[in-house]
């Protein structure tokens, strides 16, 4: 979620002086690209995995510390919760046969990490929302050790002038609860997908990338159940829109800018995402660092943006643009926020084939979809396909389709054109959207396994919570095989 912020950093009672560098940023930003500062690009893809650590019957494992100081990965980090971890793959070129690379490399480090932390009393599960995860496991104490999650919490609550509040009417089960922080975050975890790609297109993808949020969601569905409730299918969502809603009641009723949502609109330039965070949301981490950036651009440096950066990183929309520094050359990248961890490494490149290849097409298609499509209809496919997953229906092009009808007619033929254009090898063209296409045709992603599991353990008399034990321990046993999740056995 984030580098090391401490409090001490912050500039409490500089509101003008802060806006003020963050609108500079911003400036500069819109200046390097008018000068062509984004030299030498090249189309590459990364991917961040969030993971869950728990004990061998299934419950949170609190000791991720011990954990990365176990496996001492550079690639490896800390999460917001004492069970979560994260796993980041380096950028690579998105062509040939990087997706197959992906997945190998992926599961060679969670078998390999699985092994090394065994002796700990530890497992890895990557999975939207963890089922087992309880109350007590979601308090503040129950934070990681970095003080930019206790001080995120902080200034969030400060920021509400009230309670945190969870609530979540209108799934299978209703939730409903007032935590003491943000720590129920930490029982959501996703996979997130980078793709860089050049200035003049990055318009163009990035709304294409919100277009087909909906549908990512219902297709990789993989968070049925929170604090022991049947909420939505892919959870996930509606959790982290209303536990980081910073807004106060009033903001409520004026429609202000929520801190988690699809976005604003659809955008005309890379430059209006920085522009929207400015001018819309305040700083939870206001900071002035040495460098002026307009001084940065008149002596021919690459300024890092360091105040717009660390504000990106506060406000959480599901396609977030991204500016950075590598090298000592400026680039920018979508990320895609919105899937879940899990089930397998084969079910999340499966999942970045499509996203990868559907963008594409659509951006090489001549006339964009989402120019013919109102942006609200978006928002609307990314809740109903959350909600209701591979039972969704969505709209596109202003007609409502079946999950499977649109995917499985439409859309993937369109990525399987996109992973062309990206040069991608034909042979894991066809694997991977192979696992999408039987994926939705059976009907069974993450959620749906989930779901069926715990519906059939109720059957035979379990409660909830013993059930939702047995199912987490069966989920591992079957991940541990490979094999993607439509492939897995029901009971």
């Amino acid at each position: 979620m984030g580098d090391r912020v401490d409090e001490s950093a912050l500039v409490l009672g500089h509101a003008d002086e802060v806006h003020h560098r963050l609108e500079r940023s911003v400036a500069a930003l819109r200046q390097m690209l008018a000068t062509g500062a984004f030299t030498g690009h090249r189309d590459t893809m990364g991917m961040e995995v969030e993971l869950d650590l728990i004990d061998p019957l299934g419950r949170p494992r609190l000791i991720n510390d011990a954990v990365l100081a176990r496996l001492h990965r550079a690639d490896m980090k800390h999460e917001l919760g004492q069970f979560n971890i994260e796993y980041n793959l380096a950028p690579a070129l998105l062509s040939g046969h990087v997706l197959r690379d992906s997945e190998r490399v992926l599961t060679d480090v969670l078998t390999e990490s699985a092994g090394r932390i065994a002796p700990l009393g530890a497992r890895i599960i990557s999975v939207g929302m963890l089922p087992t995860a309880g109350a007590d496991h979601l308090t503040g104490e129950r934070i990681s050790a970095n003080p930019r999650y206790a001080l995120m919490s902080k200034r969030m609550r400060a920021a509400r002038h009230r309670p945190f509040r969870v609530h979540i009417p209108d799934g299978a089960e209703p939730v409903d609860f007032a935590p003491d922080s943000v720590a129920p975050e930490a029982c959501a975890t996703s996979l997130q997908l980078h793709l860089r790609v050049t200035p003049e297109q990055f318009a163009d993808y990035f709304n294409a990338a919100e277009l087909i949020a909906g549908v990512q969601v219902a297709v990789a569905a993989n968070s049925p159940f929170l604090l022991a409730r049947h909420a939505w299918q892919e959870s996930r969502i509606p959790l982290l829109e209303k536990l980081f809603d910073t807004r106060g009641r009033r903001q409520i009723k004026t429609h202000a800018a929520a801190r988690v949502q699809l976005g604003e609109g659809w955008i005309d330039d890379p430059v209006a995402p920085f522009d929207d965070l400015v001018r819309l949301y305040q700083p939870l981490f206001p900071t002035l660092e040495g460098e002026d950036p307009d001084a940065a651009l008149a002596s021919g440096r690459t300024p890092a943006l360091h105040e717009l950066r660390l504000h990106n990183g506060t406000v959480w929309w599901w396609n977030r643009a991204v500016y950075d520094v590598q090298d000592g050359r400026p680039h920018l990248r979508i990320e895609n926020r919105v899937l879940p961890s899990g089930p397998t490494a084969v079910d999340m490149v499966a999942n970045a084939a499509f996203y990868y290849g559907l963008v594409r097409a659509i951006v090489d298609g001549g006339v964009a979809p989402y120019r013919q499509t109102p942006f609200e209809l978006a928002e609307r496919n990314l809740h109903r396909g959350a909600r209701d997953g591979l039972s969704a229906e969505l709209t596109w092009l202003g007609a409502d389709h079946t999950v499977e009808r649109l995917v499985c007619d439409v859309l993937l033929p369109a990525a399987a054109s996109g992973l062309d254009a990206w040069g991608i090898a034909g042979d894991e063209r066809d694997r991977y959207l192979r696992v999408i296409d039987e994926r939705v045709r059976r009907g069974r992603n993450g959620a749906a396994w989930q779901t069926a599991t715990v519906h059939h353990l109720h059957g035979r008399g379990q409660g909830r919570i013993t059930a939702l034990h047995e199912m987490t321990r069966r989920y591992v046993e079957n991940a541990g095989t490979g094999a993607p999740v439509h492939e897995w056995p029901l009971p």
